[in-house]
């Protein structure tokens, strides 16, 4: 920790604490995420491990945020980030006027082709969503936070379906291109309500693998017919609305892969997407009071040294893969 001075506390992520911090030596400004231990014979916890293997599997990818270092430091350990700005929930929610057309098809091609590198190295992030899609200066989108995050072999039984995560970029792009969550809701049920209202009710004709789910027939609900996307996206381009119910339909075999989303007609049509130059870029005092920078911790200190550690150096840089279905630390 010597070698970075530490600036403030951006935030928080899955099981750690954000800072901003330069490198002495390079002056290079990085984001350091502190993840701690609760008790010493709790272990690395298994969301944290996820994290380091995933990135630690990948080669370097635009679009993907860079892991540049992991150490041990005091009761936890310390992954050293590339800074970004900002995240995509805060230049939905704080630009001055509606994101262009243009700029949309900007961030979901940056967002897609991030997707589809990550599951051609049979990586599933398993969480998408604005706040996770970090926003560099230049207003490159990066994906981040692999908390829960899973590796998969194609030799180890059913791979999870790559179709899941374009269903959760179909979520984003409806949010930017309505500047709101296209299904919000406070807790599952609710957010559940809000798809159902949404798309209609599905049935085994819609749906037929619908009864194969684990918890179908727990809960039922009223039928509801679909609301025709034409109507809830009224100035949305015909491509824009076609891509998006690829991104929707209830069968995941039937929604379109990354890959595939990346070569619809809706990103060759005009306008083309914006050059990352075009982005708006959130300044710092557009913050929410939770994300300003603060004051690191009292035990987050750069003098303390790599010995004082409890965690062992070696643990963090060789972590063995996870077959499907194995959850790490068992």
């Amino acid at each position: 920790m010597e070698q970075y001075s530490i600036l403030g506390r951006i935030g928080e992520g899955a099981h750690g604490i954000v800072f901003k911090a330069k490198h002495i030596e390079t002056g290079e400004t990085v984001a350091l995420k502190k993840v701690a231990l609760r008790k010493l014979e709790d272990g690395v916890p298994n969301q944290a491990l996820r994290e380091i293997k995933a990135l630690q599997e990948i080669e370097d990818n635009q679009h993907v945020v860079k892991l540049k270092d992991v150490f041990p430091h005091g009761m936890g350990f310390v992954l050293v980030f590339d800074y970004m700005l900002s995240d995509l929930s805060e230049v939905i929610r704080n630009s001055e006027c509606p994101l262009t057309p243009a700029q949309v098809k900007s961030y979901m091609m940056m967002l897609l082709k991030g997707v589809a590198f990550l599951h051609h190295n049979n990586i599933m992030h398993r969480d998408l969503k604005p706040a996770n899609l970090l926003i560099s200066s230049l207003g490159h989108l990066k994906i981040a936070d692999f908390g829960l995050a899973r590796l998969f072999s194609e030799q180890g039984g059913r791979l999870y379906s790559h179709q899941v995560a374009t269903r959760a970029a179909g979520c984003i792009f409806g949010e930017l291109l309505n500047s709101s969550p296209l299904f919000p809701g406070e807790n599952d049920i609710e957010q559940l309500c809000c798809v159902l209202r949404v798309l209609g009710t599905p049935t085994r004709d819609s749906w037929p693998e619908i009864v194969e789910l684990p918890d179908y027939n727990k809960i039922t609900f009223k039928e509801n017919p679909a609301i025709p996307l034409e109507e809830i996206f009224p100035d949305t381009s015909p491509q824009a609305v076609d891509l998006l119910y690829k991104f929707l339909v209830y069968p995941s075999k039937q929604r379109c892969s990354a890959r595939q989303a990346l070569l619809h007609p809706y990103f060759f049509s005009s306008p083309l997407p914006a050059h990352h130059s075009e982005l708006p870029i959130p300044q710092r005092q557009g913050r929410s009071p939770r994300q300003r920078l603060q004051a690191p911790p009292t035990d987050f200190s750069p003098d303390l040294p790599v010995q004082r550690s409890v965690i062992d150096p070696a643990m963090l840089q060789v972590i063995p893969f996870v077959p499907q279905g194995t959850e790490l630390g068992e």
